[in-house]
């Protein structure tokens, strides 16, 4: 399937944010970064303007992420809460046994992949790995040259 076709599974706390998001950016952030670039322009020379530059690379990486959101946003999917599965699927909260430690996290839509908030993507090795997985069953996926077993204890 083409990249411009791809849905991009989002919760509907997740679609919030991003619209949240979406909306500081283009009516709060926009505005201040073009009257930062007014200003600098105003201190002449920008050759060695280093404000000029700041502004202009704050406006590039600001707009980068605009039409990421713009792109992201139509082709929205909510994914309703999880509730009670025998196996795992875009939404659940799970509890693994991996390198002899035990994890718990969510399994979510790329757009939503926090590892420092437990939720990793379901397009990332192990969020791939778990789909479709009961409590109980064991895996070995591959990250980078090791491969880890990794035990789904309980679906949440």
């Amino acid at each position: 399937m083409p990249a411009t076709h791809k849905k991009f599974i989002l919760t509907e706390e997740g679609l919030s944010q991003l619209k949240a998001e979406y909306e500081e950016l283009t009516k709060v952030k926009r505005p201040l970064v073009t009257s930062r670039i007014q200003r600098a322009r105003e201190f002449g020379d920008l050759a060695e303007n280093s404000e000029y530059d700041a502004a202009k690379e704050e406006q590039s990486l600001l707009e980068a992420r605009i039409s990421q959101l713009e792109e992201v946003l139509p082709k929205a999917q909510v994914i309703s809460q999880v509730t009670n599965t025998d196996f795992v699927v875009i939404g659940s909260t799970v509890v693994v046994e991996m390198n002899d430690e035990v994890h718990e996290f969510a399994i979510v839509g790329s757009m939503e992949a926090d590892p420092a908030a437990k939720k990793i993507s379901n397009e990332s090795p192990v969020g791939k790995a778990l789909l479709g997985l009961k409590a109980g069953e064991v895996i070995e996926v591959s990250l980078g040259p090791v491969r880890s077993k990794i035990k789904l204890l309980e679906i949440k």
